[in-house]
């Protein structure tokens, strides 16, 4: 050991204070490469390589050199991911086994014995061998191994879902190994980003997705899921208070998780498929940091309109888009900038999502009867200035609605259409008067959430791809684009993170007379053109210039107005826009992923 740290020393990757430190915890049975790590301060891939030089053991680049899924699945999961191996190949009769603990031989031991193979160490980072088995194999590998193992000598007897009247999904759902999966499941969903979960049975598989920046990517589980998917279902019931009894009809719950470290709530939706109950699990992170205006994405302008909204004494202002386009942030955005002692704001919300300080907040509960209409009502008595409503659903909240803001209250709320002149014929069609949507109507902002580039992999488009968007786009495409390549970062994808696009709209006496008139969106769209309103693209088309985004992701998410003939503007499909491949543009489907490295 002496040696070692002499040479370290030398070689400046030491002090003396930390040769002293590890030279104490290798006294107290620390082994020595764990003390050194621990007393340097080093990356661990530059410790492995100097020890790698050190003790004539080969060093490999798992992203280089990944080992064949088949040649993996030969190992016990259980001891591959409780020691950090990872077994690379086999030649002449002996294995190479990627460690990167080279001086604690009890894992090698263990796989030893239990494969009665010959074994033979080489060194990797922890965190690269964890992230190549859990690529390979998929998550919960081990716990799903044990439970095979388990159910072969007579343990939990999982039998096909639709003659399951034998099996006590109770006892099964209640098992460490269930338990220890779906907690791996949620685990691996929140450090993905997820905002979404779907467990998906089919004749012959379950398939686990998430829903990352808005995109579905499919979870790598073993297929030795399926067999256990009831007990999986039964569990995901129990922790959210549903009758596990019940297979017939969907039932909707909530959970309330502690996923290391942050408080999620979780909505659950079970459905029953052809193939067995599919389950949606919608992840809301309560330690998630509220987001201030200035980092909604907005353009300059588009700001300070809403800016001026928030200050408005009375009137009713709507953000609109489909679900899961960031309308609920926004505006608790705008709540939080208007919060002050001199203002009772009041909320009614289906669920709460964020929990703002002095701000009092209403849950909507169907089942003790308080719907978004009943609570708006008493929400009125307790004499607020500002109140929020989740969500416009019928005819009766949105009148309730109008009448507060018609009686000196600032009224903000979210409604389900595709851009800013659509909300107004809605509620028209809804049943409300022309004449009070006219009057009452302050502001419509319409939004979409696109994806950033992935800052660690992102890259120039090649100039001849470029030109091609230019002829194809005219002077909107900047003369440089860019693009993600995919890297380990962003799951593949070329992008990590999303902001927001604005569609805002000003309700001026121009636009109040055409509501009068019972014009068309198409017709309102014009207009609020004219007076300076950007569609959605065309906000779009501002990150694509600030090299942001891309033109692809513009184009997924919107619609151009010109082409729809009506003003509407919808997400559009889920795969990459035509025009874009058309163009030449390096695309990939939306919702499949880059195979990511390693």
């Amino acid at each position: 050991m002496g040696g070692i740290l002499v040479r370290m020393r030398a070689g400046g990757l030491l002090d003396e204070q930390a040769a002293r430190r590890v030279e104490s915890l290798v006294a107290q049975g620390k082994p020595l490469d764990e003390a050194l790590l621990a007393a340097s301060g080093l990356p661990e891939d530059q410790l492995l390589r100097f020890l790698s030089e050190e003790f004539h053991v080969p060093y490999v680049d798992l992203e280089q050199h990944p080992p064949e899924k088949e040649f993996l699945t030969q190992f016990p999961a259980r001891i591959l991911l409780a020691h950090g191996l990872l077994p690379l190949g086999q030649e002449d009769g002996i294995v190479t086994v990627a460690s990167s603990r080279l001086f604690d031989t009890g894992g090698i031991d263990e796989l030893r014995v239990a494969t009665g193979l010959e074994l033979r160490v080489a060194l990797a980072p922890s965190a690269e061998i964890g992230r190549c088995i859990k690529a390979l194999l998929g998550v919960g590998a081990d716990t799903l191994q044990s439970l095979v193992s388990e159910a072969e000598v007579g343990g939990v007897q999982v039998v096909d879902h639709e003659a399951d009247s034998g099996l006590d999904l109770s006892a099964a759902a209640e098992d460490a190994s269930i338990i220890k999966f779906v907690n791996q499941v949620l685990a691996e969903a929140i450090e993905r980003r997820a905002t979404d979960v779907h467990f998906e049975p089919f004749e012959d598989a379950l398939r686990v997705r998430y829903r990352v920046d808005g995109v579905l990517q499919e979870a790598n589980v073993p297929p030795e899921v399926r067999q256990f998917q009831p007990a999986i279902v039964s569990r995901l019931k129990i922790l959210s208070r549903l009758d596990i009894a019940e297979k017939r009809l969907p039932q909707d719950g909530r959970i309330r998780l502690k996923v290391a470290g942050r408080e999620v709530d979780v909505r659950v939706s079970v459905i029953p498929m052809l193939h067995g109950e599919a389950v949606v699990l919608r992840l809301l992170d309560r330690s998630a940091m509220l987001l201030g205006l200035e980092h909604l994405g907005m353009a300059e302008r588009d700001r300070e309109i809403f800016e001026r909204i928030l200050a408005l004494p009375h009137g009713i202002v709507l953000v609109t888009g489909p679900t899961g386009s960031g309308k609920t942030t926004t505006l608790y955005a705008g709540l939080s900038r208007i919060n002050d002692v001199t203002r009772k704001i009041v909320t009614i919300e289906d669920p709460i999502e964020y929990h703002l300080r002095g701000i009092n907040q209403i849950q909507v509960s169907t089942k003790a009867g308080l719907s978004f209409a009943r609570g708006l009502r008493s929400i009125l008595r307790h004499d607020p200035d500002v109140v929020l409503v989740g969500e416009i659903r019928d005819r009766e909240t949105a009148e309730i609605a109008v009448q507060a803001s018609l009686t000196g209250h600032l009224v903000f709320s979210t409604l389900h259409t595709n851009d800013a002149p659509g909300a107004l014929t809605r509620l028209v069609d809804m049943g409300i008067e022309p004449y009070l949507v006219a009057s009452s109507l302050e502001a419509v902002l319409a939004q979409r959430l696109v994806r950033l580039i992935c800052t660690n992999c992102k890259e120039s488009l090649p100039a001849e791809d470029a030109e091609a968007l230019r002829a194809q786009f005219g002077d909107r495409a900047p003369d440089v684009l860019h693009w993600g390549r995919g890297c380990r970062e962003c799951q593949g994808t070329g992008y990590r993170g999303r902001t927001g696009i604005f569609e805002t709209m000003l309700v001026t006496p121009e636009v109040r007379a055409m509501i009068l008139q019972r014009a068309s969106a198409g017709e309102i769209r014009r207009v609020a053109a004219q007076q300076g309103m950007l569609s959605l693209r065309e906000d779009g088309w501002r990150l694509v210039r600030s090299a942001r985004t891309t033109v692809e992701e513009v184009l997924r998410v919107t619609k151009d107005e010109r082409a729809s003939g009506n003003g509407d503007q919808d997400a559009g499909p889920a795969g990459a826009d035509p025009a874009a491949e058309a163009a030449g543009y390096p695309s990939h489907p939306a919702g499949k992923p880059r195979e990511a490295p390693g």
